[in-house]
């Protein structure tokens, strides 16, 4: 699968008989001149995703831009059809299913008409059987970004892959519609729609979201005060964790002299002991406890003299992932000053280590308190430091 970003090469290309595998040269061709992808992001229908594109292409055609619209979905809204007046639309294609004729955008009418930006409502929607060649409309709209040509979509948070399942214990409500993670997270720009439940609520009460006959069904059900505060929170969550990766590799490139406490980062470093296991578990449940993200950093020394310790290692790594963590290994003589420039890099604002002593870092490092010198280093950048009580060789002493 291509990776969650756009930037980075695409080794696959999804379409309905699978993917077709093509090679670093024509990946990277592909990348270079594909469209760029913008996705208004809401925590349920009604938050006002579609206006915001369509207010977003009038800006857009006023400084001269190409606009086009794909498809949008208005749902018999007045104010998403006016704003839908002075707009290109490009003609929607009827599909016979069942009797009835539905439409479906004509991927290869838009494809033909090729304009600068097409916007495309409802990324997650499932295509008509026998409409076109894609399954879902995600998969119509990787081809438009392929033909270079840039892509404004919405999604709902219910949609994502992820996120389903949990939406629909938190609601009760099956979601039949979904959208591969990576797909979302391949867009250039994430821009949340935001709502409070208590207006959404109003929006549903005035007839601005569904028909009359819909409205006390959907307030006693789908749309209860609790269910959208939690999909809200879903939401936020997702576009926080976006902006924190974002801000990553940006400190990836320019690394400050000072860690931005923009949010809680948590990292364990471990050694290749039993005792690390029951040091990853707690520094997972530290981690969940502040909703933060977790790495775990192994330090192995330079010569590779502790080849004989990657059985352990391999554990541990596999530990790592099966917390929801990431795993990071680096090759260091001085253990304390590699976990201190990693957690520098990594903007992490605490850091979990055991207590006891390990006698090969104490040499490797020229003796002292490795856990002595890790506190100082930590404290001098402003990273709080946790340390472990546990059996021998828990962890960096």
């Amino acid at each position: 699968m291509p990776g969650p970003h756009r930037r980075h090469a695409m080794m696959v290309r999804p379409s309905r008989e699978g993917a077709e595998e093509i090679t670093s040269e024509e990946s990277a061709q592909m990348v270079e001149a594909a469209g760029h992808f913008r996705v208004y992001l809401g925590a349920a229908a009604g938050v006002g995703k579609t206006y915001a594109m369509l207010s977003e292409a009038h800006r857009r055609l006023s400084r001269g831009t190409d606009v086009a619209v794909a498809f949008v979905e208005s749902h018999g809204r007045k104010l998403t059809e006016d704003l839908v007046e002075g707009l290109e639309v490009i003609p929607q294609k009827m599909v016979d299913y069942r009797g009835s004729q539905l439409p479906e955008m004509d991927l290869d009418a838009v494809l033909a008409r090729r304009p600068q930006v097409a916007l495309v409502d409802e990324l997650a929607h499932t295509n008509v059987p026998g409409s076109g060649r894609n399954q879902k409309r995600w998969q119509d709209v990787l081809e438009l970004l392929d033909a270079g040509i840039n892509v404004i979509s919405t999604v709902n948070i219910q949609h994502l892959q992820s996120l389903a399942d949990e939406v629909e214990l938190i609601t009760g409500t099956p979601v039949r519609e979904r959208v591969p993670d990576w797909v979302v997270r391949k867009a250039d720009q994430i821009e949340l729609v935001d709502s409070s439940p208590e207006a959404l609520r109003r929006r549903m009460i005035h007839g601005n979201i569904y028909p009359p006959e819909k409205v006390e069904q959907a307030l006693t059900h789908f749309f209860r005060t609790q269910n959208l505060t939690a999909l809200r929170e879903l939401a936020l969550r997702f576009l926080a964790d976006e902006t924190d990766e974002e801000l990553l590799k940006r400190l990836d490139e320019h690394t400050p002299e000072v860690v931005w406490e923009t949010t809680e980062r948590i990292m364990a470093a471990v050694t290749p002991d039993p005792a690390s296991e029951a040091l990853i578990r707690r520094a997972a449940r530290i981690a969940a406890r502040l909703r933060a993200s977790l790495d775990v950093l192994h330090v192995a020394s330079e010569d590779g003299s502790g080849q004989r310790d990657r059985t352990a290692v391999d554990q541990l790594r596999e530990l790592t992932e099966d917390v929801g963590a990431r795993w990071h290994e680096t090759r260091d003589n001085d253990p304390p000053a590699a976990i201190t420039a990693f957690a520098r890099q990594r903007q992490i604002t605490q850091i979990v280590i055991g207590s006891s002593r390990r006698r090969r870092w104490q040499q490797l490092a020229g003796g002292g308190s490795n856990v002595a010198r890790i506190i100082k280093a930590a404290g001098a950048e402003g990273i709080d430091v946790h340390v472990i009580a546990g059996p021998p060789v828990a962890g960096p002493e």
